[in-house]
């Protein structure tokens, strides 16, 4: 028994080890398979991000500076330039058509172009566009500078306004003595002094300090220095055919597809350090400017911050004459709230807004105090001759209307008549309350006695008085009043 006991134990443990060494094999056979799979894996994984960064960026940004520049335009590309990333992006072009702009708005772009990590061009189109003033300063600090055939850039004198240089594209300014018919804005010698320095000295500090400024950047990109001093000191301009053989521009390009082709392989300077452009190939995504973009461009339109500052003073004022209304002061206090942020980004003389708040307060003093048109017309007056000084219109884009500012007049004008009609209308009526409204009432003596007595008056008694003798149910004609006492007089011989 022990026997046959012992050989089946045996048995079971010799199948017991055949098995776990069958079974040893199979597992590290499935674990180098599985390991073999992730490594395949990474290695597709790496390839694919290797193949991705040896491809480079796939697109080529394009932003447009449509009309003039001011705080909504210069917002918009730089927060884009400061989101795009050199991963997925080649180049970011600015189609610029621009009459010019704000100094602060242009300087606010260009800092931001020559702080992007991605380089920046500056693209002249569509056929017919400009890039005057503000536009010339902004195409000479991108990287590339490209026209489309039948652009033009330049006139890039500065204008002083209250100590804010303003760049508006304006016409350009007579030739010096001597000159005249010899030269042209594109064939003027270079250095040659298009016109005899400003005697003011203010005017000379703005116009050396541009000068200075668009003369770092032709150098910092390698171009024409020279022409941009004639285009600040004698606001010329030239085409965009000339504009290339004078080495203001690097290409003249039909669309973006072709300024793209011949940017390929040129080296430019990208924040500082040269840069080898690889251009062709990429795919122009245009980014539209945002709601956010929008919302400003609409505030900051002198006309509008304009209105709303007229707005929210008429607004105020209605809710402090009829306290508890509620909406108009709500109303007034929004719109003014929004008229001094877009005040604080335009360039607003701010005694022409304070005559302007003068003039309004005038109308409002006159419907109240009511001199009959002495502080009513010095309102009106003060009303236009502020809202003329508020905005310059000098400046593109930045003028205020002149048909709104005689619109506003005229309604300011006219809310003043109206008061005044409503004031000589109020005289004329009786007087309908207080202690006068009893003059001139009829009256019916109910007692009489010697002077004294009482009489009946629109259903009241009263103590009455009368120098004459009275009886009772005679009529009478109330001629003062004292207290609660009247003083009476017998009715004339008339039709009761």
């Amino acid at each position: 028994m022990r026997l046959i006991r012992h050989d089946k134990t045996g048995l079971a443990g010799e199948r017991a080890s055949v098995s776990a060494a069958t079974r040893s094999p199979i597992r590290d056979t499935a674990r180098r398979k599985s390991w073999r799979a992730i490594a395949a894996l990474v290695v597709v994984m790496v390839v694919t991000l290797v193949l991705q960064a040896a491809a480079g960026p796939r697109r080529a940004v394009v932003l447009e500076i449509d009309g003039a520049i001011g705080p909504a335009i210069a917002d918009y590309v730089s927060r884009e330039l400061t989101a795009v990333r050199p991963s997925d992006t080649g180049l970011v072009i600015l189609r610029i058509d621009t009459p010019g702009g704000l100094d602060t708005s242009m300087r606010e772009i260009i800092r931001a172009i020559l702080a992007s990590p991605v380089p920046v061009g500056a693209y002249v189109a569509p056929s017919g566009a400009r890039a005057a003033s503000a536009g010339t300063y902004i195409t000479y600090a991108c990287a590339i500078a490209a026209m489309a055939p039948g652009t033009n850039l330049g006139a890039a004198t500065p204008v002083q306004l209250q100590g804010l240089p303003l760049l508006p594209g304006g016409q350009p300014q007579p030739p010096a003595k001597g000159n005249e018919g010899n030269e042209t804005a594109g064939t003027r010698k270079a250095g040659s002094a298009p016109n005899a320095e400003p005697e003011d000295t203010e005017t000379r500090k703005v116009l050396n300090d541009s000068v200075a400024y668009i003369r770092s950047l032709a150098e910092l990109n390698g171009r024409n220095a020279d022409w941009a001093t004639e285009a600040v000191r004698g606001a010329v301009s030239l085409s965009a055919a000339d504009a290339l053989k004078l080495h203001v521009i690097d290409v003249v390009a039909n669309n973006v597809p072709d300024l793209l082709r011949q940017a390929d392989g040129r080296t430019v300077m990208v924040a500082g350090k040269p840069e080898l452009l690889a251009t062709a190939g990429l795919q122009a995504i245009i980014v539209a400017p945002d709601w956010r973009t929008q919302l400003l461009a609409v505030i900051t339109n002198p006309n509008i911050a304009y209105l709303l500052m007229l707005l929210g003073a008429y607004g105020l004022i209605f809710e402090l004459m009829n306290p508890g209304t509620v909406l108009p002061g709500t109303v007034g206090a929004i719109s003014l709230l929004t008229a001094l942020f877009a005040f604080n980004m335009l360039p607003v003389d701010y005694a022409g807004a304070g005559l302007v708040l003068l003039g309004i307060a005038l109308l409002v003093a006159e419907a109240f105090i009511g001199t009959f048109g002495a502080l009513g017309a010095g309102g009106i007056i003060a009303f236009l001759f502020g809202s003329i000084m508020m905005f310059h219109g000098n400046a593109p884009g930045f003028g205020l209307s002149l048909s709104v500012v005689l619109a506003a007049t005229v309604v300011s004008a006219g809310v003043l008549l109206l008061g005044l009609a409503l004031l000589l209308r109020s005289r004329r009526r009786p007087i309908i309350t207080g202690g006068e409204a009893m003059i001139g009432a009829d009256g019916e003596i109910v007692e009489w006695n010697g002077t004294t007595g009482t009489v009946r008056i629109n259903g009241e008694i009263w103590q009455a008085h009368c120098q004459d003798a009275l009886q009772s149910g005679t009529l009478v004609d109330v001629i003062g009043r004292k207290g609660l006492a009247v003083t009476v007089k017998p009715r004339d011989n008339r039709d009761n």
